[in-house]
């Protein structure tokens, strides 16, 4: 499922037009980002939780020459599952 589809489903699902869906979507994902670049954690109750974690800087390896290269430290985003998420897929 692409975004377009996410939110023509929304919307139907909702009782929304697509452009009130879009906006929507748009908005939950201007929030999870900015408040995981603040360092927050969110957690939404049986769906899962957006976290942030450092990931250390290493030695990696360029794959077409074999040549060591350093991957500096970063700080990625993080989703962990919900229980309610995690037992309705597995169903």
């Amino acid at each position: 499922m692409n975004k377009t589809e996410l939110v023509a489903k929304i919307a139907e699902n909702a009782d929304l037009t697509k452009a009130e869906a879009a906006r929507a979507l748009k908005s939950f994902e201007e929030t999870i980002t900015e408040t995981l670049k603040s360092g927050d954690k969110i957690s939404i109750v049986g769906f899962g939780s957006f976290e942030t974690t450092n990931r250390a800087a290493r030695t990696g390896r360029n794959p077409q020459t074999g040549q060591e290269i350093q991957i500096p430290a970063a700080t990625v985003p993080k989703f962990k599952a919900g229980k309610t998420l995690k037992d309705s897929v597995n169903q």
